[in-house]
């Protein structure tokens, strides 16, 4: 028999409340210290650690929920389903964390236990924090820690200073070069700026690290101009290295991108980081840099805030089947105005497609914790959404109840869709090359061979190179986005193409050697591309070992032996 107290209603919200606002600062906490790991480990040049660290800090939102929820199950007992008590523990949750900057991930982890208890289809305003007509960060005027410089006559010496002001425990083994090198590469990118140039520059005090890298964020000023600034660090065998400055927006923008992984920057707030980020990065939605700090689920919200709100305003916009050619396996729709598009698992999938529903989430939950590499897009899964039903095209309702029953159901006026990913919209690579110039097609498709070799070196395979599975962002990079056929490098068996033993074999219609589930024959890639005649000659020109078995079974090899490529987050030309 159970012995625990009967409380009265004020004191159980009261009990609840606190015991979630300190769930989610247990969790906190618990991200902190994974995330301050990063400069150990980019000082050890520990790698492998990186990559087990961002695996462990992804994991762990969805630990600590499950575990303030078997704290609140054994107290709560059989008042979990009491909507009345909830709403009570929400008021005074909400006063607890009132003074809290960053009261809005405090909200989300609220939220995130309500939909796991009462598993809440769309949105239940009666015990959730609901606000799609508000920026959260509107609110957040302390600033955010930082250092800044005044520009001398003498720039190398004060980018000396700035290195001096961020030590690590592996020395520098040029910093008085590097200096002179920074102070260089902006003088002639920024040379438009006029002869005053920069005049002065202020850094995060914060430093950001991700795979083999640490970054010093932060931005320029001229006489009438600003810019952001970013200094790559890399550690080597000779010591720590300055190896690129970025200093514009386009630059910086793909480096906080939602193709790469996550950032490890151990700030004492985030909203104050995040003001300061959109300074730099005005054209960069919320929900994005809340993601690419580590606060994916923060970012999940902002996204889901931000569209419902814009949905709100378009009633007469419709949601339409995305351009492209139609999916095997997924089913995917868009609302034209907006840069999202959302993927259902169909019911079943078109020959020769051999794969279980179970296996497509494995594969998108592998890019959720691999290392992205600037090409793999940031796919978020989301449930039980609510849409009003009038906003769809009649084409595209039917296609979801016909072919994806188990995601999508109709509740009243309303369709609610079970389970899909979102992810930010692209061009189809396949519609994009027949749509621009001969010289952006060109660079598209070279950068898509690019593209093929940078995810192969992270150890990943597309599986289907066809340039449907590619679209292209705004800044003419070529992203992978259909992750079905994806797998690792290293369970692949890359083959030759066998050559016919006679006639019969010569002729035979479709192959007529066997082939097994992994096996890929580089040698083939080509031949279904779609490409013009110069194009693929251009690619095999710049990119032709990607259709070399030999290329395959040495990157292999070096995998296998643990080896790591770095594949820079940044061009070859922002390099020092």
């Amino acid at each position: 028999m159970d012995s625990s107290p009967v409380l009265d209603t004020n004191t159980l919200a009261e009990t609840c409340a606190r015991l979630i606002r300190d769930g989610f600062s247990e969790y906190d906490a618990r991200f902190d210290a994974v995330t301050r790991r990063a400069r150990q480990r980019f000082e050890r040049r520990d790698w492998t650690g990186s990559r087990e660290d961002a695996v462990e800090r992804i994991e762990l939102y969805d630990r600590c929920v499950a575990e303030t929820s078997a704290l609140l199950e054994s107290r709560l007992q059989a008042d979990a389903a009491d909507r009345g008590l909830w709403s009570a523990v929400r008021d005074r949750y909400a006063t607890l964390i009132a003074d809290q900057l960053d009261q809005e991930l405090f909200k989300t982890f609220f939220n995130t236990l309500t939909r796991r208890f009462f598993r809440t289809r769309g949105v239940a305003e009666d015990i959730e924090f609901v606000a799609l007509d508000i920026e959260p960060t509107d609110r957040i005027t302390h600033p955010v820690a930082r250092h800044s410089y005044a520009v001398t006559d003498d720039a190398a010496a004060m980018f000396q200073r700035v290195l001096g002001d961020y030590p690590f425990a592996a020395p520098y083994a040029d910093a008085k070069g590097d200096a002179a090198r920074i102070a260089a590469a902006l003088q002639e990118r920024l040379a438009d700026w006029g002869e005053a140039g920069v005049l002065g520059i202020e850094l995060l005090e914060t430093v950001f690290y991700r795979e083999r890298r640490a970054y010093l964020v932060g931005r320029l000023f001229g006489r009438e101009q600003h810019a952001p600034c970013v200094i790559a660090l890399v550690n080597e065998d000779v010591g720590l290295r300055v190896d690129a400055v970025l200093c514009t927006r386009q630059h910086v923008a793909v480096l906080f991108g939602y193709t790469h992984s996550y950032f490890h920057a151990d700030l004492p707030t985030i909203g104050d980081a995040v003001v300061f980020l959109r300074i730099l990065l005005p054209g960069k939605p919320l929900d994005e840099i809340y993601t690419v700090l580590g606060r994916a689920k923060q970012g999940k919200t902002e996204r889901y805030r931000h569209f419902f709100r814009y949905l709100g305003d378009q009633e007469q916009q419709r949601l339409i089947q995305a351009e492209g050619e139609r999916g095997m396996v997924m089913a995917v729709f868009t609302l034209p105005g907006y840069p999202l598009v959302f993927k259902l698992i169909r019911d079943k999938f078109a020959y020769p497609k051999n794969i279980a529903r179970e296996q497509v989430r494995e594969k998108y939950l592998l890019v959720f914790k691999h290392d992205r590499v600037g090409r793999l897009i940031d796919a978020q899964e989301y449930r039980f959404l609510r849409f009003p039903r009038s906003q769809f095209a009649p084409a595209l309702l039917d296609e979801l109840l016909g072919e994806c029953r188990e995601s999508v159901s109709l509740d009243g006026d309303d369709v609610v869709v079970h389970h899909c990913y979102v992810e930010r919209r692209l061009r189809p690579l396949n519609l994009y090359v027949k749509e621009v110039s001969e010289a952006a097609a060109l660079a598209a498709v070279l950068d898509y061979g690019q593209a093929i070799k940078d995810l192969a070196r992270s150890n990943i395979f597309p599986g289907d190179l066809l340039l449907k599975n590619f679209g292209v962002t705004r800044h003419g990079r070529a992203i992978f986005y259909d992750y079905d056929e994806l797998c690792l490098v290293s369970e692949c068996r890359f083959r030759a193409l066998p050559q016919p033993r006679n006639e019969e074999e010569e002729m035979h219609h479709g192959a007529w050697y066997y082939v097994a589930e992994n096996d890929v024959f580089p040698e083939q890639f080509p031949r279904f591309l779609g490409l013009t005649p110069e194009q693929r000659a251009a690619l095999l020109d710049v990119h032709g070992e990607i259709f070399d078995v030999a290329w395959w079974q040495a990157l292999q090899a070096r995998l296998r032996a643990g080896g790591y490529a770095d594949v820079p987050p940044y061009p070859e030309h922002t390099r020092l």
